[in-house]
């Protein structure tokens, strides 16, 4: 029997069986998405199913809101957590955004609140405020700029300033801290994922696979890090893996990260430290279809909050966007 267009799709990528359970939902979904003219945005953290299933745009949380807002969809199911579904609307304000499921929160995005923001700059009058794009809309529209992991350290520097507030990932800003003379003020906050490894576990893979790579987010806490060999963003670890072609890596970060670029990486074998989200596990093949069966659940957000939370984001696009020096 020739297998269907989504039993295609995950040969190799998961087992058979899943891919037998899997394949209906799947041919389900894709019909709802030609029906309603919407597109399902995965972020790299979703399970093997969905990131390789069903998603039409896969990355990290900015990256999928600006290639969603240059797409003809009228309706997108964000397979990811809530801030990111506040960030797709943001970038697409006249589509529907729904996300699947309304308790897919974020432990480092729940760490703090606009009144928070608001406190800090009573209390550091004229501070520039950094805010990581892993934030609530409300906390991103009273920032002066936004940033990423993977471009955290030239927004800081780029505002020419002798110290910055950065919000709200401590381990992000710290590691950022590591490489600037700008002082760093930070908030305690932190990821739930990246804050359970150890530099013990990482020594004790070193100890019994000789030669093994170790690649690690900078939301992990600096004693992890300085244990790595590389430190770099998710699209950052990403591209690390296909330019060197290790033998065997550790990628420090949401297992099912590793399992969704080990498939696009047949050659490298990936040693996997599986630290879940269960956040992002919320988010299910059958709330999928069920999101695009039912309309649910549609996320807004304040136009007026969207146009200040706007701003940050583009003031960290144009710095992204300028020249560099030779």
């Amino acid at each position: 029997m020739t297998p269907s267009l989504a039993e295609e799709r995950l040969l190799g990528v998961i087992p058979e069986l899943e891919i037998a359970v899997a394949a209906p939902l799947i041919q389900e979904i894709e019909e709802l998405k030609r029906k309603h003219n919407a597109i399902v945005l995965a972020h790299n953290y979703m399970t093997p199913d969905i990131f390789h299933g069903v998603a039409d745009l896969k990355g990290d949380s900015l990256a999928l809101a600006r290639l969603a807002a240059d797409t003809d969809a009228e309706v997108i199911v964000l397979a990811g957590v809530h801030f990111m579904a506040e960030t797709a609307k943001i970038a697409s304000p006249d589509k529907t955004v729904l996300i699947p499921d309304l308790d897919a929160g974020c432990s480092l995005a729940e760490s703090i609140t606009g009144a928070d923001v608001r406190l800090l700059k009573e209390r550091y009058p004229g501070v520039p405020i950094v805010t990581y794009v892993n934030t609530s809309v409300e906390v991103k529209a009273e920032s002066d700029v936004c940033c990423t992991s993977g471009n955290a350290l030239e927004v800081v520097e780029s505002l020419g300033v002798d110290r910055v507030i950065f919000l709200p990932d401590k381990y992000l800003g710290q590691w950022v801290a590591s490489q600037t003379s700008v002082e760093v003020i930070l908030w305690e906050g932190s990821c739930m994922v990246h804050e359970r490894f150890t530099a013990a576990e990482l020594r004790m893979y070193r100890d019994t696979v000789p030669g093994v790579q170790i690649i690690a987010h900078p939301e992990c806490p600096p004693d992890v890090l300085a244990e790595a060999d590389f430190v770099g963003s998710t699209a950052g670890m990403i591209d690390w893996v296909h330019a060197e072609q290790p033998r065997q890596v550790v990628m420090v970060t949401e297992c099912s990260m590793a399992d969704n670029v080990a498939a696009d990486a047949p050659n490298v074998e990936f040693l996997r430290p599986c630290n879940l989200c269960p956040h992002m596990k919320r988010i299910t093949l059958e709330n999928i279809r069920d999101s695009l069966l039912y309309g649910r659940y549609e996320v807004e957000v304040d136009p007026a909050v969207a146009h200040h939370a706007r701003l940050a984001v583009d003031r960290m696009l144009a710095v992204s966007a300028r020249p560099r020096a030779a």
